[in-house]
This record gives C-alpha cells, sequence and structure tokens, in this order.
C-alpha cells in the first residue's frame, strides 16, 4: 500500500491511474456490448466474462489509492470520456459525431477546472 500512496500523491502517478482505470472500464464495458450484440455462442460467453474480469480490476485499480474520491473521479469523467471515444474508434469503427464532441468539449472542461483550480 505504500508504494500505491507514492504513486498517486504524484500528479503524474495519479494521473497514470486514472487513465488506466478509464482505459479498463471502458474496454470492460466494450466487452459486454461485444457479448451482448456483437457474437454469439463461446464468444458470447467468453466477451461477457471477460467484461466481469476486467471491469472488477478496474473497481479495483480506480478505489484502492485513497485519494479525494470526489475531485479526482472528477477528473476521472472526463478521462473516462475520452478513452471511451477512441476505443468506440478502435473496437466499433464508429467516430464521435458534432453532438459528442459539443458534450465532450464541456466533460473535459469540467475535468481540467477540477484538477487545476486551486481553492
Amino acid at each position: 500500500m505504500h508504494l500505491i500512496h507514492r504513486i498517486v500523491s504524484n500528479p503524474l502517478g495519479a494521473l497514470s491511474v486514472l487513465s488506466l482505470a478509464a482505459f479498463l472500464e471502458a474496454f470492460g464495458d466494450s466487452l459486454f456490448q461485444s457479448g451482448f450484440y456483437r457474437s454469439a455462442g463461446t464468444g458470447r460467453v467468453l466477451a461477457l466474462a471477460g467484461g466481469v474480469i476486467v471491469l472488477t480490476v478496474y473497481g479495483a485499480t480506480v478505489n484502492v489509492p485513497r485519494w479525494d474520491f470526489g475531485r479526482l473521479l472528477g477528473v476521472y469523467v472526463a478521462l473516462f470520456f475520452l478513452v471511451a471515444q477512441i476505443l468506440n474508434k478502435i473496437r466499433f469503427g464508429q467516430s464521435p459525431t458534432v453532438p459528442i464532441y459539443m458534450g465532450g468539449g464541456l466533460i473535459v472542461a469540467g475535468g481540467l477546472v477540477m484538477a487545476f483550480w486551486k481553492g
């Protein structure tokens, strides 16, 4: 636990852990999407089981560190949005639409406010 505390007490370390968590959550969700709608038989079972495993690792990754849950999870939401859009393009070939870019800009702006506002 001491190593985890040292990693997340550094802003770059916290950003790295949050980025990893965002990837794990988005990837786990994409496995469920594949399992529910894009596969059948053994492929469906494997995708759903993989989703359970990846989302369990995500839950541990984002919750093991003892940090200001509200503030850093707010920043995490912005990272999650960005990672989800990248995975959506890579895994499903879907590009963001103008409303997604506009709303996503607001999400990212909010994350930046939470990350850098001192007060």
